[in-house]
C-alpha cells in the first residue's frame, strides 16, 4: 500500500524535494567544516550567543558540529525520513533565528557589528544583514522544499546511510578535537600566501577598515608582521630577540617588522614602557584581527602588498636574518 502511495507522487516533486534536502545538507557540512576547523572561534561564538547551557563552550561546540554533521550527511545521502527532515527544519530556522537576532542587535547599537561571525565561521566575511538574508535563502527555503514529495509511511530505517552519517558525525567531533593542534591556520582563517593586504578588512560602510590603513608601509618591500596581544608571554618572552633584529641583526634590505595588537591605547603606553620595543607597534581593531588567526600570536611575511608565507607563532627572524630562504619554504602555512 505505502509503494502505491509512493507511485502516486509526481517524479517533479519527488526530484525537487530531494535536490532541497541535498543541498540542505551541503549547506550544513560546509558550515561544519568551516567550524570545525577552528572550534576555538565556534566556542567563543557559542559564549557570545549565551548558548553554553551551563556547559563547557567547547562541549557544546562539538555537540553542535555533530548534529550539524550528522544531519547533513544524511541529507546529502537523501534520507528524507521525518527524523531527519523535522531536525533539520528545526535547526535551520534556529540559525535564522539567531542570524534575525544578530541583525536585530546590531541595528539596535545593541552588539558591535562583528561580534558575531555566522554559521560559517570566519571563512566569510558578511554584514549581519547580509547573514540573515543569505541564510534564509541558503537554509529556510531548501528546509521547507526538502518535504515536497517526500516517500510515505515510515519504511525500515536506511541502514548503511544512517550509519554512514553517525560515521561522519563522530570523525567531525573528532578532527574538531584536534584540529587546534593541527598546522591549519590558512585554511581557517583568511590570512594565507597569496591574499591582498588590502583586502584583509571588517566591518561595513564608514566603519569599515583595513590591514593596509592600519599598516600602510606594507603596500611596498618587504615587511615580517607579527600578530599578538600584548601581553601574551610568547610575545614578551622573545622581545630582546625582536628588538635584535629589529636595532640591526638583520642585514640591509631585510623585512622590517611590525607588530599589530588588538589591545587598547592604555595597554599600548604600558608595553611602549616597560618592555621598550624598538621595531613599530600598530594597534587594529579586534574584528579585524580575529579572522587572521586561530590562536595568538601569528606571523606572516608581506611582499609589496600581498602575503607571501605565514607561521603559527612568532618568525624564525635569525633565519630571516641570515639571509636563510629556506626558513620561509619551511615555515610556509605552518
Amino acid at each position: 500500500m505505502q509503494g502505491e502511495r509512493n507511485e502516486l507522487i509526481p517524479a517533479w516533486r519527488r526530484a525537487l524535494g530531494t535536490a532541497a534536502a541535498v543541498f540542505l545538507g551541503a549547506v550544513f557540512l560546509f558550515a561544519a567544516y568551516a567550524k570545525a576547523i577552528d572550534p576555538e572561534a565556534f566556542a567563543e561564538q557559542i559564549e557570545t550567543e549565551g548558548m553554553t547551557l551551563g556547559l563547557p563552550a567547547m562541549a557544546v561546540a562539538l555537540a553542535g558540529l555533530a548534529l550539524e554533521t550528522g544531519l547533513g550527511a544524511a541529507l546529502v545521502l537523501a534520507v528524507r525520513r521525518l527524523w531527519v527532515l523535522v531536525p533539520a527544519a528545526l535547526l535551520s530556522a534556529y540559525f535564522l533565528f539567531l542570524g534575525g537576532r544578530n541583525w536585530w542587535l546590531v541595528e539596535t547599537g545593541r552588539r558591535a557589528p562583528d561580534a558575531s561571525c555566522g554559521c560559517f565561521g570566519n571563512l566569510v566575511e558578511r554584514t549581519p544583514a547580509e547573514a540573515f538574508g543569505q541564510d534564509l535563502l541558503l537554509l529556510g527555503v531548501p528546509a521547507l522544499v526538502a518535504f515536497l514529495g517526500r516517500p510515505r509511511g515510515g519504511g525500515r530505517v536506511p541502514a548503511l546511510r544512517t550509519a554512514a552519517a553517525a560515521v561522519a558525525a563522530a570523525a567531525v567531533v573528532a578532527f574538531a578535537w584536534r584540529a587546534p593542534e593541527l598546522p591549519l591556520d590558512d585554511l581557517a582563517t583568511r590570512l594565507a600566501p597569496g591574499a591582498e593586504v588590502a583586502a584583509l578588512c571588517a566591518g561595513a560602510g564608514a566603519a569599515r577598515v583595513c590591514l593596509d590603513a592600519v599598516v600602510p608601509e606594507l603596500a611596498a618591500g618587504e615587511h615580517v608582521v607579527v600578530l599578538s596581544g600584548l601581553g601574551d608571554p610568547a610575545l614578551t618572552g622573545a622581545i630582546d630577540r625582536l628588538n635584535d633584529y629589529a636595532l640591526g641583526a638583520a642585514p640591509a634590505g631585510a623585512p622590517s617588522l611590525w607588530l599589530v595588537n588588538p589591545d587598547p591605547l592604555e595597554a599600548q603606553r604600558g608595553f611602549y614602557w616597560h618592555w621598550g620595543p624598538a621595531f613599530a607597534v600598530r594597534e587594529a581593531p579586534p574584528a579585524l584581527l580575529r579572522p587572521l588567526y586561530r590562536r595568538l600570536p601569528r606571523s606572516f611575511l608581506v611582499r609589496d602588498g600581498e602575503v607571501a608565507a605565514t607561521w603559527s607563532g612568532l618568525p624564525p627572524l635569525e633565519r630571516i636574518a641570515a639571509g636563510d630562504g629556506t626558513a620561509l619554504a619551511y615555515h610556509r602555512s605552518r
